[in-house]
């Protein structure tokens, strides 16, 4: 008699964990998705899964936050900074590997989708296209006790929860600016790099918004970690 799909299912399910119990099969930390989030890892489907969870353990996206190299940042207790507006698992960051026109406090979670996003999507990209890594970025900043489009009726803002950060221009070590109002859609390298930046922050970013999704945007990409994917 033919074995249903149930059997069939844990049939191999058995078999799986006979294998890692004897180490013929190993999950590498990458896809492992109970293996501590290191920024150097392979980007993987398991480390979105990873950022998300490390929303409500402060302790563990510190550490993380630790495994990037040339990081400053201070982790900062609990607080609200305005009345409506608690700040949770929050950090100021000073710098990455890239110096900010001014530091800025986010939460964890999002200093880290940025770490890796720098290492994995915007530095290769940087050099592959002019040959020079990013040495700065402007930045409209993170937190602002608000709603949606300071709708009165509308939800709450990322930026209400430090979760959300405004990117409005890069500068290349050589010195050159390549700026979202300016560049967008220029048809050159500089549209290029901006184009293919905001489509690698989606791998990292629950919400990746730039000029094409409305007149708000024109001037600077959105990156936050509300949602799944969301990239326009």
């Amino acid at each position: 008699m033919k074995p249903s799909p149930l059997t069939l299912f844990c049939l191999v399910a058995i078999a799986a964990g006979i294998a890692f119990d004897k180490g013929i099969w190993q999950i590498t930390p990458a896809w492992n998705p109970f293996a501590p989030l290191v920024v150097s890892d392979p980007v993987t489907p398991i480390t979105r899964w990873k950022l998300k969870a490390l929303s409500g353990d402060g302790e563990a996206c510190r550490e993380a936050l630790n495994t990037a190299p040339d990081i400053a940042y201070t982790p900062l207790a609990d607080y609200t900074p305005a009345a409506g507006c608690p700040l949770e698992n929050v950090v100021r960051l000073a710098h990455t590997q890239v110096r900010f026109n001014a530091s800025f406090v986010a939460s964890c979670p999002l200093a880290l989708a940025w770490t890796m996003y720098e290492r994995h999507e915007l530095q290769p990209l940087a050099r592959r296209i002019f040959g020079e890594p990013v040495s700065r970025v402007q930045h409209y900043g993170s937190f602002a006790c608000r709603n949606i489009y300071h709708r009165e009726n509308a939800r709450r803002s990322e930026h209400a929860t430090a979760s959300a950060l405004d990117v409005a221009a890069f500068q290349l070590a050589d010195g050159r600016r390549i700026g979202v109002l300016e560049d967008w859609g220029d048809g050159g390298d500089l549209g290029r790099f901006l184009e293919e930046a905001q489509a690698g922050a989606c791998r990292y970013f629950g919400t990746t918004l730039g000029p094409d999704y409305n007149a708000a945007h024109a001037n600077h990409f959105h990156l936050g970690m509300r949602g799944v994917s969301f990239c326009r």
